[in-house]
């Protein structure tokens, strides 16, 4: 069975990056999908729900692909926290954090119009943050980089300096589990290997 085109519906640059590292060079469709219209307590449930909208709304452009959403949230102590919306609430955030771990939960869609199948899973990543000073904090929420990141860090970027551990998946946290997908490609019938460019 021929692969179809593959499509990230997504805007976020570390997808796009973490795709095009393992031989995927994705179609990226932004689904502009606004995310404060859903409200569920449970993040597995949220982010498969938002995965599952962001895909659905890209779809209507393709005749022949294969669409994958991605949502992804931190929930620490029970909350659930998204992208910060500016640099004191990554500060806050950030001293919530430190010396604490969270949960990590990616929600995956994946469309095959080809054969009108929608698969839906999430993973979840526990990851443990490191100690920090407040001078620390500051300085790495003054780079930017926690305001474009669910959860306010990037594993892949300055914030791998304050992250101890993690148990699970390791692409998870930087929004896309790469064992996930190649499980849910082959539910579809399809090798990953036939992705690569």
């Amino acid at each position: 069975m021929k692969i179809p085109p593959f499509v990230l519906a997504s805007a976020s640059p570390a997808r796009r990056r973490l795709l095009q590292t393992v031989g995927i060079e994705p179609i990226v469709k932004p689904s502009d999908f606004d995310e404060s219209q859903i409200e569920l307590s449970e993040p597995a449930e949220l982010v498969k729900t938002l995965a599952q909208y962001k895909a659905e709304t890209v779809a209507p452009q393709f005749e022949s692909a294969l669409i994958i959403g991605c949502d992804s949230v931190l929930s620490i102590n029970g909350e659930i926290y998204g992208k910060p919306a500016d640099f004191s609430e990554a500060i806050a955030r950030w001293q919530i954090m430190q010396g604490n771990f969270g949960d990590l939960y990616t929600g995956h869609a994946l469309i095959d119009l080809n054969q009108n199948r929608t698969l839906v899973k999430s993973q979840v990543t526990r990851v443990y943050f490191a100690q920090m000073s407040e001078k620390a904090i500051k300085s790495y929420v003054a780079t930017g980089e926690p305001l474009k990141c669910a959860g306010a860090f990037a594993i892949e970027g300055f914030g791998s300096f304050f992250v101890e551990k993690i148990e699970g998946c390791h692409s998870n946290v930087i929004g896309l589990s790469l064992p996930l997908l190649r499980h849910m490609l082959g539910e579809l019938g399809y090798d990953v290997t036939d992705l690569w460019q």
